[in-house]
């Protein structure tokens, strides 16, 4: 068995070890709850940790597996929700002072069926306000603490607190949702895998919204293995989410392990590479070579409609999040995140004309991609065009924020607005070793081949093996 410390172990590995008995699920909840009291304090991941919720889950996990009742892959494995799904007996804060705090009554989809496999709650991982930024700062509850330097720089966002959490040991996986890139940038920002999956793929169901058009769930694991076991339990129809009725689960597993011999990788010539840092170019050119020498077929692709989808403007989440938050935008925006409440309240100027030309030149733009990809199984790019920057230097005015979510978010909202799914997966490190995320975009419902693609990149390179040096933190 490998010597990894238990607490950066794979969903995989640790999975053997609950089956040999090498460890039992209380054990390893109370190892990983040791880790969480640890580290929460400097690296702020979790707004609400339940211990005892967590401990009595283990045990239950351990008693059906004493009992011969295997629940699957998952089953004794604990997790982080970001705080915007709503879990039976828990408030959900979604990063705000704002809603009310009372425990939930109902559960989300998502949340339902990882415990129907046995995962166990460890706790809330803290959210940017309403999940409104990519930057992943949060003025009220704290920004969490991207764990690969002392200096305190951005995690990415919305998902931050669980990036934090996956890559710094707390717990193996975590939910996550992606609007613009929430999965994705703090994926890449912290060094972990991100899984944005297809609107329509998995249910949203008890999910606190930011747009009902571009949201989607996905989970934040430290191995692509790992992200495509949770992904293929959280798929499947829900008839209280519309988007996915109708929608058949695939078998991501069945190809995971085929390799990129024959996958046809398409790099685009603008959009996605326009001011691009030099270390993330050069990273991500690096990666382009590791899928030639896998026996992909790796050439540069027009795309103009990944340019036109990221010169659109704002308006259908904009006014999407403007509608959802009315009468929170008019009663309590002096309660409200100082980088979030101006920003909905700006959202409200968007004209119901300029909403409907958008909804259709999205539409277009999706219906014309797939001539363009006919013939490209990945597009290939960055996950974002810099590196975490220090929160001093994005949070020193409104101004500064704006242009480094600029920077956050310019290759994934293409995604969002193309309907593509993406992996984000590690491809190396900057100068001052913070990690540097590679994108694998995928067409509309082609999950089970970017997860090929990214199982193939990380067994080829070592970018998974590292971890982040948190003496400091201790």
């Amino acid at each position: 068995m490998s010597q990894e410390p238990l607490h950066y172990r794979s969903i995989t590995s640790l999975a053997a070890m609950l089956r040999s008995g090498e460890i039992t699920p209380t054990a390893l909840t109370e190892r990983l709850l040791e880790r969480i009291e640890e580290l929460n304090g400097p690296l702020r991941a979790f707004n609400l940790v339940t211990a005892d919720r967590a401990m009595a889950e283990a045990k239950a996990a351990e008693t059906l597996l004493a009992s011969g009742r295997d629940l699957g892959p998952l089953h004794g494995i604990p997790y982080a929700v970001k705080d915007l799904f709503d879990v039976v007996g828990l408030p959900t804060t979604a990063g705000s002072r704002t809603l009310d705090s009372a425990p939930k009554t109902a559960e989300s989809e998502v949340t339902r069926r990882l415990a129907a496999a046995g995962m166990i709650v460890m706790g809330k991982s803290i959210t940017v306000e309403f999940a409104k930024g990519i930057v992943g700062i949060n003025h009220i509850q704290g920004t969490p603490h991207n764990p690969w330097n002392q200096t305190h720089c951005v995690p990415g966002g919305s998902s931050a607190g669980t990036a934090v959490a996956v890559a710094s040991g707390m717990v193996p996986m975590g939910l996550g949702t992606d609007t613009g890139g929430s999965v994705r940038a703090p994926a890449g920002l912290c060094g972990t895998v991100g899984l944005k999956t297809t609107v329509g793929r998995i249910s949203r169901f008890g999910v606190f919204p930011l747009s009902w058009t571009l949201d989607s769930v996905g989970p934040l694991t430290r191995s692509v293995e790992d992200a495509a076991l949770v992904h293929q339990i959280l798929q499947g129809e829900d008839a209280r989410d519309d988007s996915t009725v109708g929608i058949q689960p695939e078998d991501v597993m069945g190809d995971l392990k085929r390799g990129a011999h024959g996958l046809r990788v398409g790099i685009p010539q603008h959009a996605f590479f326009d001011d691009l840092d030099p270390e993330v170019e050069k990273a991500v050119m690096a990666a382009a070579d590791v899928f030639r020498e896998l026996g992909a077929q790796v050439e540069n692709i027009p795309y103009p409609e990944a340019a036109e989808a990221a010169a659109m403007n704002s308006a259908i989440n904009g006014a999407q999040a403007a509608l959802i938050h009315e009468e929170r935008i008019d009663t309590v925006m002096d309660l409200m995140d100082p980088v979030v409440g101006p920003r909905m309240l700006n959202d409200r100027k968007h004209l119901a004309t300029d909403y409907l030309k958008a909804l259709n030149q999205m539409r277009a733009l999706r219906a014309s991609q797939m001539e363009t990809l006919r013939d490209v199984d990945v597009v290939l790019t960055p996950t974002t065009k810099i590196p975490a920057a220090p929160v001093a230097a994005v949070d020193k005015s409104m101004e500064t924020y704006m242009d480094y979510a600029g920077k956050y978010m310019a290759c994934t909202n293409i995604g969002n607005r193309l309907g593509l799914c993406g992996l984000s997966v590690n491809c190396g490190f900057s100068a001052n070793g913070l990690p540097i995320g590679l994108l694998l975009n995928g067409k509309p419902f082609s999950e089970r081949v970017v997860l090929r693609a990214g199982y193939a990149y990380e067994q080829a390179t070592d970018w998974k093996d590292r971890r982040p040096d948190l003496a400091w933190a201790n």
